[in-house]
């Protein structure tokens, strides 16, 4: 099962705590636990681990008396529905080991999850605690030989609908440890932790120190070195982004990389492009064995009604900034179908981010062609400890569609996305369905299809819903407003 049933995470209001005291007080579950993984999507998995009787039938419900928000998380009541709705329809899975393998550019993975160049992956300690929730690998935070001095605050956030954000600004620069510290830092990771994958992303100066850092970087350990040709907070005087926009300054420099080392050269490129094929196809003639995608998206928060000042505010000031989190994913996904279809870029490793927080949001990158995939923003809003519904549910996947690995999956979703609509089928109409058991009379889909739609609903006395289907074009404008998940599509299209 596929399909969320309860997956609301303003019906969830869950904080996800850290020690959450939920499931200090139970005795039967991990309430805490199946939380999590109803809120990311991974609903099936949660249910797999509850025992033949509802744990919270003849409960009086400690857990929510325990709860930092007491009385406002119904843990009961979703845990028992996780039992009766969404367990009856799940199966267990045989273990598998190996299905999550996979390979970047030749280099082992026991998981297509990394931890991306970031503050999420910055000193010893934060990737020693990632590799032992069951991390991958990580691509070490962009290392460099500038002055890096950092400014406060220098976060900024796209509010979601249940708390948290859905977008993320940052204006975070490079490293600002010495290029010594970190290769030291590289070396100890690789003797303590020899099966994970370090990666380290670096920005060079000019050509020469292009070809020496990765030199440096092999020899501190390296399983391979990621080229920062992308982020948007270092594009002054021939950095960063602006670097990326220019496929001859990719190419060359990717070549002076290749000089320095023999360890596997990935290319990570801007989306601050209209294309970016013609970086990565500058990247590969350059010698680069793959290309990571997305960086952040140059962009200016909202602007303070009462200080004229964008966020993050310093001190007055603000500035444009790397925009990422789950609002970006779409745009990532346009970019990595780009260069799935590119036939110069085949038997390149494709390493995708930009947006991913659930195994559902991985699995769409796999299917465009990413043999791995790289998270910060959901890290930095939800830990680390994210990783184990990544695994389970990418690997229950996995498991129930048959498929053996990762590397069965790759890919097969390019051939049915065209970078054009006129590819598309224009004859035909597939209504919606609508579930009076769900439906609450609210009237939003009536709204919506009268003032942006094609006026097709209407609700009687009893606030039932009306479809008039002369009128319904099949848009499915009404199921994406729906705040109940009570309209979904038929899934049979009527010839018009």
């Amino acid at each position: 099962m596929f399909n969320n049933k309860i997956n609301r995470k303003d019906m969830i209001n869950c904080t996800l705590c850290n020690d959450a005291p939920c499931s200090s007080v139970c005795s039967k579950t991990d309430p805490a636990g199946l939380l999590r993984s109803i809120w990311f999507d991974n609903e099936a998995c949660a249910a797999v681990k509850l025992p033949a009787e509802d744990p919270c039938r003849d409960c009086d419900a400690p857990c929510e008396k325990a709860c930092v928000k007491a009385g406002k998380v119904p843990v009961k009541e979703l845990v028992s529905r996780l039992h009766s709705e969404v367990k009856p329809e799940v199966s267990e899975i045989e273990p598998d080991n190996n299905r999550l393998n996979t390979d970047l550019c030749g280099i082992h993975l026991e998981n297509p999850f990394l931890l991306s160049s970031s503050v999420v992956s910055s000193t010893y300690d934060m990737c020693a605690r990632a590799f032992e929730a069951g991390w991958a690998g990580a691509v070490f935070k962009t290392v460099c030989s500038f002055d890096i001095h950092e400014a406060s605050p220098r976060f900024g956030s796209v509010p979601g609908s249940a708390g948290g954000f859905i977008g993320f600004k940052n204006i975070e620069q490079l490293s600002d440890r010495t290029v010594e510290e970190n290769m030291d830092t590289v070396r100890k990771l690789k003797e303590k932790y020899p099966e994970k994958a370090v990666i380290v992303s670096y920005m060079g100066q000019n050509e020469s120190e292009w070809e020496e850092l990765s030199r440096v970087c092999q020899e501190a350990g390296a399983d391979a070195v990621e080229l920062n040709f992308s982020c948007p907070n270092m594009a002054d005087g021939g950095l960063g982004s602006d670097i990326g926009q220019v496929p001859r300054f990719v190419e060359e420099l990717t070549a002076a990389a290749k000089r320095g080392c023999t360890i596997p050269v990935l290319a990570k490129l801007t989306p601050n492009v209209a294309s970016m094929t013609e970086a990565a196809e500058a990247a590969k003639r350059g010698g680069a064995d793959g290309i990571a995608a997305i960086n952040t998206i140059k962009s200016i928060m909202g602007v303070s009604p009462d200080t004229f000042v964008s966020a993050p505010d310093v001190n007055g000031m603000s500035a444009v900034g790397g925009y990422s989190g789950n609002a970006v994913k779409p745009i990532a996904l346009r970019f990595m179908a780009e260069m799935g279809h590119d036939s110069q870029l085949s038997g390149m490793h494709l390493s995708g981010m930009g947006g991913i927080e659930t195994w559902k949001d991985a699995l769409d990158f796999i299917l465009l062609g990413a043999g791995s995939v790289q998270v910060t923003t959901s890290v930095m809003k939800y830990g680390y400890r994210i990783i184990d519904d990544l695994l389970s549910g990418l690997d229950r996947f996995l498991a129930m569609k048959g498929f053996a690995n990762v590397a069965d999956v790759c890919g097969l979703g390019l051939s049915h996305v065209s970078d054009t609509t006129d590819v598309l089928e224009r004859d035909s109409r597939v209504f919606p369905m609508f579930d009076r058991s769900r439906c609450i009379g609210c009237g939003r889909c009536v709204i919506s299809c009268r003032d942006g739609g094609h006026q097709a609903l209407s609700m009687n006395e009893e606030r039932h819903i009306i479809m008039d289907g002369k009128k319904c074009v099949g848009c499915h404008l009404c199921a994406l407003v729906c705040p109940e998940g009570a309209i979904s599509t038929s899934g049979k299209r009527v010839k018009m």
